[in-house]
Formats: C-alpha cells, sequence, structure tokens
C-alpha cells in the first residue's frame, strides 16, 4: 500500500493507542467483550492475563465483519490479516487498522500488536457509555484507591443471551456467537458460572461456537463463522504458549 496517506503510515505496535470516545454507532464487539468479563462482586474483570489477546481478537472479528480487513490464507505462522483500502471510522478500530495496514501478518502476531493497547481505551468506553464508573474509596480507612462499579443493565443482558445460546440452545445472532467463542477460547467463561453453569453440555457448546459450528449456512454468518474460528484458534494457541 502507497504511504502518500497519513492515516496508512507504519505505527509501532507499542504505540498503538485510541480514543475513549464511544463509538456514535453503538458499542463496539471488544466492548461488549470486556463488560461481559466484568465481575461485579468484586469490582474486577476476568481473564486479565490474555485479556489483551482476546480484545484484540474482538477488535480483529470486527474489523473483518465489516470488511475492513480480510482474515485467510496461509503464511509461515497460519492464517494472515491484510487490510483492505477504506479504514474504518472508529478510533479504536482504526488504531488496529493502521496496523495491519502496513503488511499481511498472521493473525497472533497481529492479536499480540494491536490487543495490549486496548483495556484502557475500552474501558474508558464503558464509562462514557455508562455501563461502569469509577468510585474512589479508602483502604483501611486511609489509603486511597479506585473501584469499579455496574452501573447499566447492559452486562445483564449480554450474559442473558449467552446463556440462552449456551444453556437454553437458542439459535444465536453473529454477535453473540462470536463474543462466546471468544470468551470460551480465553478461558474465562467458567467465572460466570453463577450465571450460565459451567456444565459438560455448555462446555461442548462453547466449543462449537470456537470452531465456528453455529448457525444458519447464509453466506454472511459462513464468513462471520470462518472468521471467527481462526481468530479463536489463535487466541486458544497464545494463551497456552509461554510468553517470553
Amino acid at each position: 500500500m502507497s504511504n502518500d496517506d497519513p492515516s496508512k503510515q507504519p505505527q509501532d505496535p507499542a504505540s498503538i493507542s485510541a480514543e475513549s470516545d464511544p463509538a456514535p454507532g453503538g458499542a463496539l464487539l471488544a466492548e461488549d467483550l470486556l463488560l461481559m468479563l466484568f465481575q461485579p462482586d468484586s469490582g474486577t474483570f476476568s481473564g486479565e492475563n490474555t485479556l489483551f489477546y482476546v480484545l484484540g481478537g474482538a477488535v480483529l472479528a470486527e474489523l473483518a465483519e465489516h470488511g475492513d480487513v480480510e482474515v485467510g490464507g496461509t503464511g509461515m505462522g497460519g492464517a494472515v490479516v491484510r487490510a483492505r483500502e477504506t479504514p474504518p471510522a472508529d478510533d479504536v478500530l482504526r488504531a488496529a487498522w493502521n496496523y495491519i495496514a502496513e503488511k499481511p501478518r498472521n493473525v497472533q502476531t497481529v492479536l499480540a500488536a494491536v490487543g495490549p493497547p486496548l483495556r484502557q481505551p475500552v474501558l474508558d468506553r464503558l464509562i462514557a457509555r455508562g455501563d461502569l464508573r469509577r468510585e474512589s474509596r479508602k483502604m483501611l480507612g486511609f489509603l486511597p484507591s479506585t473501584v469499579l462499579q455496574q452501573v447499566s443493565e447492559r452486562r445483564n443482558e449480554l450474559v442473558a443471551e449467552a446463556r440462552a445460546v449456551l444453556v437454553d440452545g437458542a439459535e444465536p445472532d453473529p454477535r453473540t456467537a462470536a463474543l462466546v467463542a471468544l470468551i470460551s477460547a480465553s478461558g474465562s467463561l467458567p467465572t460466570l458460572h453463577r450465571e450460565i453453569p459451567w456444565t459438560t453440555p455448555v462446555i461442548a457448546r462453547a466449543k462449537h461456537f470456537e470452531r465456528g459450528e453455529w448457525g444458519a449456512e447464509a453466506a454472511a454468518a459462513a464468513i462471520t463463522r470462518t472468521t471467527t474460528a481462526v481468530i479463536t484458534n489463535a487466541i486458544v494457541a497464545a494463551a497456552v504458549l509461554p510468553r517470553s
């Protein structure tokens, strides 16, 4: 790609950042994912050790769904991600697209590069939307600390949709299917056991979602299933490899 356009200039992965303003068209997949992983009782997020992989996976899945990137083919490290000509308007997606636009890279490389900076801007968006809020407290009566609290019902609605799919066998929409697949691949689904029972049938269904085995055979759904399966496979592989 030509580097005449400033939006396509090479970018150091460590410097990738994004604005915290919520996307005008609705929540990103990464926002819903992070919100589902929020634990209201403790004010923390499940799976912090692998969170950047799964957030990167959510951003990559959304870029692919919108047609901003292509995920497919094979290289030395597996499936390859290529940027298409038109960048996305959303700042979070644009930051990831800028990195991918430098040159084709395998999925794991993309996840490792675009994932680490995502937690803070995605969290800021959840707070700006009113889904979560920061609250100042004092530990031991005098040590200042900041905790997160759930505000809206959005998290409960997302978890209920995932439960309907995994427990009741409801037909998923592509977004819910992607959320289930990503959370399952991250290894964090058991942390939702109070809301989604961690049973043998649930485990089996979740693995089907990871492999893209869900939904009707429509062309658009098939593309989403295939892309999600490639990304979740990369997340699973990355999560079990020792980090250098």
